[in-house]
C-alpha cells in the first residue's frame, strides 16, 4: 500500500510538472503482469488503457478460464476459391453485421475439418487486420443451414459458465475493443496471439443482467430475420414481375430462351453442342460482334449476356437506358487523404461503404470541411444512388436521409426521376444488370467501369404499381434493419454502463 501511495504521488507530481505529456510510474511487477510479449513501450502502458484495465480488473476473470475450445481458421488459397462449394467465413464477412451465406466464398470440400465447422453458440471475432472495429464480431444464434468454415483471420471461440449472448455483445463495446487493439502482436499487420486471447478480461455479471442482454440479442435476431424475410419478398416479386425464377435465375433464362427458338435454330444449336460439349461457342458476323461493341474477346459474347439483353428488351413494360431516368450524375472527386480526419462532421463515401443496398458508414474517414469546395457537385442528398465503379463494379445502394457527406472517385452518383429509389437499387444489385456490369467491366487486378457505360445499361419499365408493393416491403425491411442495429446498440451501452457502475456483479 505504501509502494502504491509512493507511486501515485509520484505520477501526480510529475504529471503537474510536465502537464503536456502523459507519464504513469508503474513497478516493475505491474509492467510484466499477463505481458506476453514483455512490452515496455508507453503505447502499451497509455493512461486511458491502465484506466479501463484496473476498471475490468476488479470484476473479471481471464477469458481462458470461460473457453471449451478456441481455434484460428484454415488458410484457403484465393486461387482454389470456386463458384460452388464448401461456405468459407472470411475477416471481412463478420465485419458485415450478420452472416450472409450467399456473399461468401466457396472452396473446395478439402479444406473439411470440424474443428472448423461453424455451429450455433459459437463466438467469431477478428483477429488479424483490422482488430480495432468493435464490429468485427458474431454470434452464430442459430445452427447454420449448411456447412461452413472460417479462415485465419478468425478466431472460433466456445464457451462456458458464461452467457454466449452476453460476452458476444461485450465483445463489441470499448472494454473488450481496446485489449484487441493493446495487445496486437506485430506492427505490419495487426494479429492477437493465443496467449494475449487467453488472457483477455471478460467481466463477471449476475445471471438476470447476461440474460436481459440475451433478451435484446434474440430481439435483434428476429428483427433481422424479418427484415431479411421481406427483402427476399421484395426480390421474389422483382423477379416473377421480370419473369425469372429467384432461386436459378440463369436457368430460367436460358430455358426461356430455349423456349422462344425456332426447331430450326435449336436443331443448330444441338448440333454444335454435341460436336463441342465441352465449349461455350457463339458464332457472329462481323456487322454483330466487333463493329457493334469494338470487342472480339469470347468474354463479351458469352450466350447468357444476350439472353438477359433480350430478356428486358422483351418485357412487356418496355424498357429504357438508365440515363433517361437521371436528373444529374457526378463521379466522384479524388480527394487527397491529407485532408482525412477520424473524425468530423463531413464523411467521405468510399466504395467499401457501399454494401448490397445499404450505406455503411461504420468506418468512414472524414473531411475538413473546406473539402466540400472542392467539388460541391459530389456532396450527397437525400434520395441519390450511389454505384461502385471499381472492383465490385455495379454494386449500389440508396441514400435515405440527409447527411453530410462526400462521395470519393470512382463512385456515380445520380439523382433519378419516374422510378423509385428503392427498385432501382434492387435492379441495379440483381441479376439483371449485374450480367450488364459484368459484361462491360474492363481491367485485369481490379474491374473498371465508366460512367457512360453505367448510364447505358438496360432498366425495365416496371409499372409504377408493382414498383410501390416492392418498394414497401424494401422500406419495411430495412426499419427492421435498422431496429435491430439499434437493440444491439442499446445492448452495448448497458454493459458499459454496467461496468462502470457494476452494481450486477456477480
Amino acid at each position: 500500500m505504501q509502494s502504491q501511495n509512493l507511486n501515485q504521488s509520484l505520477n501526480e507530481s510529475l504529471q503537474a510538472k510536465y502537464p503536456h505529456l502523459e507519464l504513469a510510474i508503474l513497478p516493475l511487477s505491474q509492467v510484466n503482469k499477463d505481458n506476453e510479449s514483455k512490452r515496455i513501450d508507453s503505447e502499451y502502458f497509455k493512461k486511458e488503457y491502465l484506466e479501463k484495465i484496473n476498471l475490468l480488473s476488479k470484476i473479471s476473470t481471464k477469458l481462458e478460464n470461460l473457453m471449451t475450445s478456441g481455434y484460428y481458421g484454415i488458410l484457403p488459397k484465393s486461387d482454389d476459391y470456386l463458384e460452388n462449394g464448401l461456405s468459407l467465413v472470411r475477416g471481412k464477412d463478420i465485419r458485415e453485421f450478420s452472416l450472409e451465406i450467399s456473399n461468401l466464398v466457396k472452396v473446395p470440400y478439402d479444406y473439411f475439418q470440424e474443428r472448423y465447422q461453424i455451429h450455433k453458440n459459437d463466438i467469431l471475432f477478428l483477429v488479424k487486420g483490422y482488430v480495432d472495429d468493435a464490429d468485427s464480431v458474431l454470434f452464430i444464434s442459430e445452427e447454420p443451414s449448411e456447412k461452413m468454415i472460417f479462415n485465419g483471420s478468425v478466431f472460433k471461440l466456445q464457451v462456458k459458465n458464461i452467457n454466449p449472448a452476453f460476452l458476444y455483445v461485450f465483445m463489441m463495446t470499448k472494454y473488450f475493443t481496446f485489449q484487441k487493439v493493446r495487445e496486437v502482436a506485430n506492427n505490419i499487420i495487426n494479429y492477437n496471439s493465443l496467449p494475449t486471447i487467453k488472457n483477455f478480461l471478460i467481466p463477471q455479471f449476475s445471471q438476470d443482467f447476461q440474460l436481459e442482454i440475451q433478451k435484446l440479442v434474440q430481439d435483434s435476431h428476429k428483427a433481422l430475420e424479418d427484415s431479411k424475410r421481406l427483402y427476399k419478398e421484395a426480390q421474389e416479386l422483382l423477379y416473377k414481375e421480370l419473369e425469372l425464377d429467384f432461386k436459378n435465375p440463369l436457368k430460367s433464362l436460358l430455358k426461356s430462351s430455349l423456349q422462344a427458338k425456332k426447331p430450326s435454330e435449336l436443331a443448330n444449336i444441338n448440333d454444335i453442342s454435341k460436336k463441342y460439349p465441352h465449349l461455350n461457342i457463339s458464332v457472329r458476323p462481323l456487322s454483330k460482334s466487333l463493329y457493334k461493341s469494338g470487342r472480339l474477346d469470347s468474354e463479351y459474347y458469352q450466350s447468357k449476356y444476350d439472353l438477359m439483353e433480350t430478356k428486358i428488351k422483351d418485357y412487356k413494360g418496355g424498357y429504357c437506358k438508365l440515363q433517361n431516368l437521371v436528373l444529374n450524375y457526378s463521379g466522384g472527386f479524388a480527394f487527397s487523404s491529407d485532408d482525412y480526419l477520424e473524425n468530423g462532421d463531413l464523411a467521405l463515401i468510399r466504395i467499401n461503404n457501399i454494401k448490397n443496398a445499404d450505406l455503411d458508414m461504420s468506418n468512414a474517414v472524414y473531411l475538413k470541411k473546406q473539402c466540400e469546395k472542392l467539388s460541391p457537385k459530389d456532396k450527397v442528398k437525400q434520395g441519390d444512388i450511389l454505384i461502385s465503379m471499381s472492383g465490385s463494379i455495379g454494386l449500389s445502394c440508396l441514400i435515405k436521409e440527409n447527411i453530410e457527406a462526400m462521395t470519393n472517385q470512382r463512385i456515380l452518383k445520380i439523382s433519378i426521376k419516374d422510378f423509385s429509389g428503392d427498385v432501382l437499387v434492387l435492379l441495379l444489385n440483381s441479376i439483371f444488370c449485374k450480367l450488364q456490369f459484368e459484361r462491360i467491366g474492363t481491367g485485369g487486378v481490379q474491374t473498371n467501369i465508366s460512367s457512360n457505360d453505367i448510364l447505358n445499361i438496360l432498366i425495365p419499365k416496371i409499372n409504377p404499381a408493382t414498383q410501390e408493393q416492392i418498394a414497401l416491403k424494401i422500406q419495411k425491411s430495412f426499419t427492421l434493419r435498422a431496429k435491430s442495429k439499434d437493440l444491439l446498440e442499446y445492448a452495448k451501452v448497458k454493459v458499459e454502463q454496467n461496468i462502470q457502475t457494476p452494481a450486477n456483479q456477480a
